[in-house]
C-alpha cells in the first residue's frame, strides 16, 4: 500500500517512549506468559520484552473509560511506532504486521498502527463491534485538491449508528468523521463484519475475506494469542 506525507507537516508518530513504568498484570485475551513463550521462540530478540510492554500498558488502559482507552491507546501507538514503508521495514510492498512486531521494529504504516489500536482496544475491553478498520483515499495537499492515496485508519462507533470517530497516525488528535474532510472511506472490516462505504449493513465473514487479515490472525496465533 502506497504511503504518504502531507505537504502541510503533519508529523508520523514517533515521539519517543510512552514514559511510565507500568506492572504487569491479567488483560482479558492476552495471556502474557504462553505470548512471551511463543513469541520469543518465533522471533528472538526483543519479543518478550515488547509482549510485556504492551500487556503492562493494556493492564492500565483496561481500568479506563472507552473514551479514555481510545486517547491513550491511539496516543501508545503513535508515540511507538515511527511511519515507515512495508518495503523499507519488511522488504515487500504490502505487509500486515502483528503489533508485537511492529513495536519490535519500532515502525510500521499505516495498517500497521490501525491494526495495533484495534487488539489493543479489543484487548482492553472495547466491543470489536465498535471497532472497524477502514480503509480510506486521503487528499494530499489540501481539501481542494483531487490527489488521493491509499490509507488505513481505525474508527470507532459508540452506537451502531453513530458518527465514527477517527483513529490515525498521521494527525493525533481524534475526530469524527465529519472533520476528516480529507478522507474518503471505502471499506471498513473487522471480524465480525465487512462494510461498504454507502452500506450499512455488513457483509458476511468480515476480515476473514481478507487474505492479509487471515494471514495476521495466523501469525497472531502462532505467538500465543486465541
Amino acid at each position: 500500500m502506497t504511503k504518504f506525507r502531507y505537504r502541510y507537516g503533519l508529523l508520523f508518530g514517533c515521539f519517543g517512549l510512552y514514559g511510565i513504568i507500568l506492572l504487569a498484570g491479567a488483560v482479558d485475551g492476552f495471556p502474557l506468559e504462553r505470548v512471551i513463550q511463543a513469541a520469543q521462540q518465533r522471533y528472538g530478540g526483543n519479543a518478550a520484552a515488547m509482549a510485556k510492554d504492551w500487556n503492562n500498558a493494556l493492564t492500565v488502559f483496561q481500568n479506563e473509560s472507552e473514551q479514555k482507552k481510545l486517547k491513550d491507546i491511539n496516543e501508545y501507538f503513535n508515540h511507538k511506532l515511527r511511519f515507515e514503508s512495508d518495503l523499507k521495514n519488511w522488504g515487500q510492498e504490502d505487509y500486515w504486521a502483528t503489533p508485537i512486531e511492529a513495536l519490535m521494529k519500532g515502525a510500521g504504516d499505516c495498517e500497521d498502527y490501525a491494526i495495533a489500536k484495534y487488539f489493543s482496544l479489543k484487548f482492553s475491553g472495547v466491543p470489536v463491534a465498535k471497532l472497524r478498520i477502514t480503509y480510506v483515499k486521503a487528499r494530499i495537499g489540501g481539501m481542494d485538491s483531487n490527489v488521493t492515496q491509499a490509507h488505513m485508519v481505525l474508527t470507532y462507533y459508540s452506537a451502531p449508528d453513530a458518527e465514527p470517530l477517527v483513529l490515525d497516525n498521521l494527525v493525533s488528535e481524534i475526530r469524527p468523521a465529519s472533520r476528516r474532510t480529507d478522507l474518503i472511506p471505502i471499506f471498513s472490516f473487522n471480524s465480525e463484519g465487512l462494510w461498504a462505504a454507502k452500506g450499512d449493513a455488513p457483509q458476511p465473514g468480515g476480515g476473514s475475506r481478507l487474505s492479509r487479515w487471515t494471514d495476521l490472525v495466523e501469525k497472531m496465533k502462532s505467538e500465543g494469542f486465541d
